[in-house]
């Protein structure tokens, strides 16, 4: 994706077009990954009932995936429904389940137009028949695209998904002596996947929530008070440009640091 590619979507003179214009496109973070907060808050202050925010943060999702896509990420990972999310009142847990077999039916166009891969991270197989079929859906639907993945994680839980891997490695007789960060990570739900470069939370709470635990050791964190239902991609430009500000270590030092260091 290019500049002009993305400007070309931006209606001329929005304010969004001087954030784009910002963008280091050879500096793009390979994995945007993204814990979608403050549903219940948005409905809470506009006295609706707590699934009202879970709609309106279908637009959210719409805005930010196209975004991503136009942009050029290479991964967009959202965190939809965690393994502690059961623990909801049956009656949002099915309009949650709901609004996600809307948005893939309605969606799946959207997804092929952009050249979008969906793929689906979690306990997949303890969820009903009929959600697992939308997303088989979705994810046969989008195979051939090239562009963008699209990752939804749906009743995910980062601890859980340690112990699955380490599971795998089991099952497929990989020995302790054989066993490094590399190998234990093809066992992950992520194989094959950069890892995170950038995490984003909205709703301004300052807690990683169990998400991508293995994955984001050395991710960029971006914390934004906007809650999700408002999150658009005036939101998104503004993490990247954030990130693209920071250096980045590892838990090493900068060359510039060493050199100061030194003198």
């Amino acid at each position: 994706m290019s500049l002009e590619q993305l400007l070309a979507w931006i209606p001329a003179g929005h304010p969004d077009e001087a954030l784009a214009r910002q963008i280091q496109f050879d500096r793009l973070p390979a994995h945007v990954a993204i814990i979608m907060d403050g549903n219940g808050r948005w409905a809470a202050q506009r006295h609706l009932p707590r699934v009202e925010g879970h709609r309106a943060g279908i637009e959210a999702v719409r805005d930010t995936v196209e975004t991503g896509a136009r942009l050029g990420l290479g991964v967009l990972t959202l965190y939809a429904f965690s393994i502690e999310n059961w623990k909801r009142p049956a009656s949002e847990v099915s309009t949650l389940m709901l609004l996600l077999k809307r948005y893939l039916r309605s969606e799946l166009k959207t997804l092929l137009r952009n050249d979008i891969r969906f793929q689906v991270i979690g306990r997949t197989e303890e969820l009903s028949a009929d959600v697992r079929r939308e997303l088989q859906t979705g994810i046969e639907g989008t195979a051939q695209s090239t562009g963008m993945l699209f990752n939804v994680a749906l009743n995910y839980g980062g601890r859980a998904e340690i112990v699955d891997a380490a599971r795998r490695a089991m099952e497929a007789g990989v020995r302790p002596e054989e066993l490094d960060e590399e190998r234990f990570a093809q066992f992950l739900y992520t194989a094959g996947q950069p890892d995170p470069d950038l995490l984003i939370r909205t709703s301004g709470e300052m807690r990683v929530s169990n998400y991508l635990l293995w994955q984001i050791a050395y991710a960029e964190i971006y914390v934004t008070d906007t809650l999700w239902p408002d999150f658009r991609r005036r939101h998104l430009l503004e993490a990247i440009l954030a990130y693209q500000k920071r250096e980045r270590r590892y838990g090493g030092i900068t060359p510039a640091r060493a050199a100061i260091g030194a003198q």
